[in-house]
């Protein structure tokens, strides 16, 4: 056999939702013999929890409240929490009129729920046909209150635990008081990142072509979880993987300096394969060229939301490996704006190719899955095209720049 060892990293993130958080609120004081009434207007994710912080913060019922729900300001997972509005209530009160509420900048990313940060020590082994035989994965995280913090873990369904005979995965959780949730994709935004790159490492010391090795891993078509329909099914997994290697063009000959990577992950219910084309320069200048997607969601109804979802996640994908970093310092956190916490900038934007296999399967959702492969994917077209391993993100801190 052969075996491999490498160690992985990732930062914690904020969400930076293209509106901050805000609320506007009316708190209506009773006159003689009634009862105070609190009219809101929230941008969340989760207005039921708003009537919790009502009742336990401002001994209101349910009856006294009403919640009006605004579908904008962008969220992936940040709106599930509703702190911000206890501000817009107390202020409210306090003025007897209605106010509104938008926190600045500098505020949303100081007092997000961020994603959690951690590490990976990972090992596998192939045999002398290449093929997967052994892997172990040490999961090293953060726990609030002796459990995972919300949004990190790692699971014994994640690909290709059940489809590798010997495995051992084994966690240290260290304890952690910064506030953490869900951010696009919670966990498989992380893990995807890990494995697939290990995955294709994996491939590479085997004399692996990686497309062979996965095909090889899906097997015969099956649930991997017999009777769970929003389970990995390989033939549909083994679908999107050919299907984006064949639109990319995987296998041909490329230029010097640029490469071709290929990630599938499983996420949310929905198979997704990625290929993504890189070119880096000799002073370390990343150009993302293009990204070609697979999908497999079941039916899909409307075709221009679909597209832009898969648009989207990308982007999400890329500008989040590329440059996005939360660290602290003395409990505070360093970042501010976007001068320090940077976003993807149109003209450093690839080319998105999506493509939809419009099967017969029950129709799942399409918000979170397609973001994890796209770390790994280009991590990957790195490999291909330098030679040089990604296992730490942002790439920034690699010196790579866009």
């Amino acid at each position: 056999n052969t075996s491999v060892e490498a160690f992985y990293e990732y930062p914690f993130v904020a969400h930076l939702c293209m509106e901050p958080m805000n609320c506007s609120a009316h708190y209506k004081k009773a006159s003689s013999g009634g009862k105070d009434a609190l009219e809101l207007w929230i941008p969340t994710q989760m207005p039921a929890r708003a009537y919790s912080v009502t009742r336990s913060m401002f001994g209101l019922e349910d009856e006294q409240v009403t919640i009006h729900q605004m579908r904008l300001g962008g969220s992936f997972g940040r709106r599930i929490f509703n702190e911000y509005t206890c501000e817009a209530i107390a202020i409210s009160k306090r003025m007897n009129g209605p106010i509104k509420l938008t926190w600045t900048r500098e505020d949303d990313v100081r007092h997000d729920f961020y994603r959690v940060g951690g590490f990976q020590s990972i090992k596998g082994a192939v045999n002398q046909k290449g093929s997967l035989v052994a892997l172990q994965n040490h999961y090293i995280g953060m726990q609030k209150d002796g459990r995972p913090v919300i949004g990190s873990g790692f699971s014994a369904r994640e690909f290709p635990i059940a489809s590798v005979p010997n495995v051992d995965v084994t966690s240290t959780l260290f304890d952690l008081a910064t506030p953490c949730g869900p951010w696009r994709a919670p966990r498989s935004n992380t893990n995807a990142f890990v494995m697939q790159s290990f995955l294709d490492e994996l491939a590479y010391a085997g004399g692996r072509d990686y497309l062979e090795f996965l095909l090889e891993l899906m097997g015969e078509p099956r649930w991997l979880d017999d009777g769970n329909l929003r389970s990995l099914n390989t033939g549909r997994a083994a679908g999107v993987i050919r299907l984006a290697a064949e639109k990319a063009g995987w296998g041909r000959t490329m230029p010097k300096g640029t490469g071709l990577g290929l990630a599938f992950y499983f996420s949310h219910a929905g198979h997704i394969a990625e290929v993504a084309e890189v070119g880096v320069s000799s002073d370390r200048r990343l150009e993302v060229k293009r990204v070609t997607v697979a999908v497999d969601v079941g039916p899909i109804i409307n075709m221009s939301g679909a597209t832009s979802q898969v648009e989207g996640a990308v982007i999400d994908g890329l500008s989040t490996m590329m440059g996005q970093k939360i660290t602290m310092e003395n409990g505070r956190i360093e970042q501010s704006n976007l001068h320090d916490y940077p976003v993807l900038r149109f003209p450093s934007a690839p080319k998105v190719d999506s493509y939809f296999i419009q099967s017969d399967f029950r129709p799942t959702g399409l918000g979170e899955p397609c973001l994890p492969p796209l770390a790994p994917a280009v991590g990957n077209a790195i490999f291909a095209a330098t030679g040089e391993r990604v296992r730490t993100m942002p790439l920034t801190d690699l010196g790579y720049r866009v």
